[in-house]
């Protein structure tokens, strides 16, 4: 190829690469002689590269007369300063408009090394304030803000991670880059992951969604609930969308949902407590008055109630107690007091029954794990597929009458300090039917 060739080739491609640019350019020789306009620049202000091109400056086309000597001075003196020089000043369009521009300037070296020139390149300024807007934005989500902030890539791997979340997952911010979420989380990943491949697939949902998760942390996996929104991440520069991952932003909502759901229950349970007394009332014998309380109790509370009066109520304390079943609810039966000579329960020492009577107030346990164990309920004479119990002591008039023990299964968590109070509520209410269904009430 000859030299007239290598050097139409070169021309051709750095026409190409300027038109190409998302910014508009413009150079100047030494003499201050327009030799370089692109695309970008045209659209900008209007003027083709035919017109531009072989101007002297901006004087008498793109700037106003009063200006022209000013703008031509802070462009050219740029050959003489080291490194990149900004500005800002008014360009005219080819139609008579006027755009605030912001430029950065600087010396094009020539052979000898000495200024050959300058390159100019500048956009409009309320585009530049947009982006300068959206990089501050970024950096913001990214350092420390009130959401945690997570860019997760198309593997669902985090790729970006802020302060918050950091926090939230309790580690470092590096150690949860590419990590799966399944070694984050051991409860609702499954969500989680479903949420983010649907955005992926369909983009992001029109409001935010809560998810309840369980995290892993070097303290121990802790239970929170997560308002979360997400936003599909594309790219800017594909002629059509192409996903890069998503956007993950999310705050913690733990504390004020228990607080709603602990008061829904505290409603429930009153209301239930409410509609037991009133059909309680309507029961002719003390018996199935205490019957139909059970009923009510264990309405979202636990799947069995058991009742175990004392052979001897009010006995001497000396005395092992025996306890003798008497009812296994829900069942739909009025609760039966034992006779004389009924068979006691097989309770062994140290049963949760038991316990409860000697501490007179309420016990709790549950199977190891939590599982399901037929041979832990079946050693203490409870139905198959009780996993958590709280037993409770029947009292009334200052006298011991016996246990009352609700049963969950393994789908529901263990009883904790509120459940208790509300055993011993009922069992109270309970007692007290019992009291007046024995037949040697003083």
């Amino acid at each position: 190829m000859s030299a007239s060739g290598r050097n139409e080739t070169a021309d051709d491609l750095l026409a190409a690469l300027l038109d190409g640019m998302d910014a508009a350019l413009c150079a100047f020789d030494a003499g201050g002689v327009i030799t370089h306009w692109n695309r970008e620049a045209e659209r900008i202000l209007g003027w083709s590269a035919a017109e531009a091109v072989g101007r002297h400056g901006f004087a008498g086309w793109a700037v106003r007369p009063a200006d022209a000597h000013d703008v031509q001075d802070r462009l050219m003196s740029a050959q003489d300063a080291p490194g990149r020089q900004v500005h800002e000043f008014a360009l005219l369009t080819k139609d008579g408009g006027r755009v605030l521009v912001r430029t950065q300037s600087a010396a094009v070296p020539g052979a000898d090394g000495k200024p050959a020139g300058v390159y100019c390149a500048f956009s409009e300024v309320h585009a530049q304030i947009d982006l300068e807007r959206s990089i501050a934005l970024s950096e913001a989500l990214m350092d420390d803000a009130s959401w945690g902030v997570v860019l997760v890539d198309v593997d669902l791997r985090p790729a970006v991670v802020n302060a918050h979340a950091a926090r939230a997952f309790g580690t470092g911010r590096t150690a949860l880059l590419g990590r799966p979420l399944g070694e984050l989380l051991t409860q609702g990943v499954e969500e989680l992951e479903g949420a983010l491949q649907h955005v992926l697939a369909e983009g992001a949902p029109p409001a935010p969604v809560e998810l309840w998760v369980s995290v892993r942390t070097p303290e121990g996996v802790r239970r929170r609930c997560w308002r979360c929104g997400f936003l599909r991440l594309g790219s800017p520069l594909a002629e059509e969308p192409v996903p890069l991952g998503v956007g993950l932003l999310f705050q913690d909502v733990t504390e004020a949902r228990r607080a709603e759901l602990d008061t829904g229950q505290l409603r429930f349970r009153a209301n239930q407590l409410y509609r037991a007394g009133r059909a309680a009332a309507e029961c002719e014998d003390p018996a199935e008055a205490a019957a139909v309380r059970l009923d009510f109790a264990l309405a979202g509370f636990a799947e069995h109630a058991l009742v175990d009066v004392l052979e001897r109520p009010g006995g001497p304390e000396s005395a092992r107690p025996r306890l003798v079943r008497s009812a296994v609810s829900p069942s739909g039966l009025t609760l039966l007091l034992p006779g004389r000579g009924a068979i006691p329960v097989r309770y062994e020492t140290g049963h949760p029954a038991l316990q409860a009577l000697d501490r007179i107030g309420p016990v709790r346990s549950s199977s190891p794990r939590g599982e399901a164990d037929e041979a832990w309920a079946r050693a203490r004479r409870w139905p198959e597929g009780a996993t958590h119990a709280l037993s409770t002591v029947l009292r009334s008039r200052g006298r011991t009458l016996g246990a009352l023990t609700f049963l969950r299964g393994p789908s529901r968590p263990a009883f904790d300090r509120a459940d208790a109070l509300y055993a011993e509520e009922v069992a109270a209410r309970v007692a007290a039917d019992l009291d007046l269904a024995a037949p040697d009430r003083a």
